[in-house]
């Protein structure tokens, strides 16, 4: 059995785009494609909407924010594609973008679109067909840890990125910005946000050396190659990448990694099959990154608990849209539970060691 290439499928009802707007304007700007326009949504991801707009014979992907966000800022279309844009050359495994598009008429929200990269994606579970060994687990997640550690080590100023971050004070706006978002996303009173927002505010590591940084690094988020699925060649949404410290984008990649002895709320929102026989646990993902780079990795714990903070108030964020009734995708109904385990893990993290 052959392992099927990652696929789009239907667009989910109030995500369809206009057509009638989007086909003309791609056709001034790709005039030698001639025949029609299909449009089809990629399954996954809960932030900014993906799509695949075939053209002719031409296959691109669209990005655009998602409807009804209240936060403009974590959804920049025109930022991503400027950052995709200089990054590409220097690391491949970033998207090659192709435009951008600031007029909101078009689509009523800026977007933008990159070429279509074949391969694997693994999710939950891998997909039927894949074989997945105990040595493709863990071969894999080699992978995984090596390519941020890559990431990690590119020379942002060179390649122009310098002016997307600012690396002084990094740490200190992310907790502050965070503990907001989730002031201003709130639905329900959950106590345990407001014990981990005090600890982590008062357990701030020293500042590191900076680096740029993807900011939600997990395995949906990268392509494997369908010849070799332990490569990793394509690394998606780069919405959140900025330069800061590389402990939390570590932090991040754990905050989403289920060990197989993690308890049964962990497993049932697991994100990948990282519980998997022969996967690295979280403490051998530190180790070995902290191998590759040569970074201090002591204070992991505080950048565990952060991490799964920062994805319980992105997860919160989400479940406020479908609250109030600003997009009716099915699948963030059950974002209230995912909150409240991010939550407690975020807690437990204080004293976990690494």
């Amino acid at each position: 059995m052959t392992t099927p290439l990652d696929a789009a499928g239907y667009v989910r009802p109030g995500e369809e785009l206009d057509l009638t707007k989007l086909e003309p304007f791609l056709r001034s700007r790709f005039p030698a494609e001639r025949r029609g326009i299909t449009l089809r949504q990629f399954p996954s991801g809960h932030s900014n909407l993906t799509y695949s707009v075939l053209l002719g014979d031409r296959e691109m992907v669209l990005r655009r924010p998602p409807f009804g966000t209240k936060v403009k800022s974590a959804h920049d279309m025109g930022r991503e594609f400027r950052v995709l844009s200089k990054l590409h050359q220097a690391y491949p495994p970033a998207p090659c973008v192709l435009l951008y598009c600031d007029d909101e008429t078009i689509l009523g929200a800026p977007f933008y679109l990159m070429e279509r990269l074949h391969g694997i994606i693994i999710r939950r579970d891998p997909p039927p067909g894949m074989e997945f060994s105990r040595e493709t687990a863990g071969r894999l997640s080699e992978s995984f840890v090596d390519n941020l550690a890559r990431l990690h080590a590119l020379d942002y100023r060179a390649i122009g990125l310098a002016e997307i971050g600012k690396p002084d004070g990094y740490l200190q706006r992310q907790v502050t910005g965070w503990i907001e978002r989730y002031a201003g996303s709130k639905t329900h009173e959950l106590p345990e946000a407001e014990q981990i927002a005090g600890w982590i505010e008062q357990h701030m590591p020293p500042t590191g050396t900076a680096a740029l940084i993807h900011n939600d690094y997990k395995y949906d988020n990268t392509v494997l190659n369908p010849n070799n699925p332990t490569e990793i060649i394509g690394v998606l949404d780069w919405e959140m990448s900025t330069i800061g410290d590389p402990l939390s984008d570590l932090g991040t990649a754990l905050a989403y990694w289920v060990d197989p002895d993690d308890s049964s709320e962990w497993q049932e929102i697991r994100w990948g099959p990282t519980t998997c026989a022969g996967s690295l646990s979280r403490s051998e993902i530190v180790e070995r990154y902290a191998r590759e780079t040569g970074r201090d990795t002591s204070y992991m714990p505080f950048y565990l608990a952060f991490a799964r903070f920062k994805v319980a108030v992105i997860a919160q964020q989400i479940y406020y849209r479908y609250h109030h009734g600003l997009t009716r995708d099915p699948r963030f109904a059950r974002m209230p539970g995912v909150v409240k385990t991010l939550l407690r893990g975020a807690l437990e993290a204080c004293s976990e060691p690494m």
